[in-house]
């Protein structure tokens, strides 16, 4: 498994990388109103495509095909597996031999309605008897996240018992700013 990360979003030239991706990358990322959001799908597609040179050799630009709820996957590539996220600060990509999801999200507030609404009990325990609510939140919201992406359901309506350790492993990293979680 690979796993790359980048908070280097303003550090390239947005329109020389708008001509190197595929073209059907280059719709998604100019869908986006604002320059930070095109730079950030542009950059987990950069990563994306360095994780497959890097890792199989892989040269030409990945073209998606997506699942019923949106999963995407590598067309005429079923064996590898892959997925993207990214918040302000960063872009993330991980790629694999077996089905995988991340997310990644800046710490923020959050609103008690939404804990209530996405954790179970001892989840709304851990937040609130942590030192960084905040904090705590979103580590657990990233691995909610991508347990559902691993899975390819997209966003459950019951997402208060998603993680589950016992059927798959979890890597969290807090970088301060944001927190990321890979679902394998």
């Amino acid at each position: 498994m690979s796993i790359l990360v980048s908070e280097e979003i303003w550090a390239f030239d947005l329109e020389a990388a708008l001509g190197e991706i595929s073209a059907q990358r280059r719709e998604q990322a100019l869908r986006f109103k604002h320059e930070q959001g095109q730079r950030l799908c542009v950059l987990a597609y950069l990563l994306l495509k360095k994780g497959l040179r890097e890792t199989y050799g892989i040269t030409e630009n990945p073209v998606f095909e997506y699942n019923e709820h949106g999963k995407p996957s590598i067309v005429d590539h079923p064996d590898i597996y892959f997925n993207l996220s990214h918040c302000k600060e960063a872009a993330v990509c991980v790629i694999s031999d077996h089905p995988v999801g991340v997310d990644v999200e800046s710490i923020r507030e959050y609103k008690e309605s939404l804990v209530r609404y996405t954790m179970n009990d001892a989840e709304i325990r851990e937040i609130e008897s942590s030192d960084n609510p905040a904090s705590a939140f979103i580590r657990l919201w990233t691995k909610k996240e991508a347990t559902m992406k691993r899975v390819g359901t997209g966003i459950s309506n019951d997402m208060k018992n998603v993680i589950d350790t016992t059927t798959y492993h979890y890597t969290t990293v807090d970088r301060g700013q944001y927190i990321y979680t890979v679902c394998e």
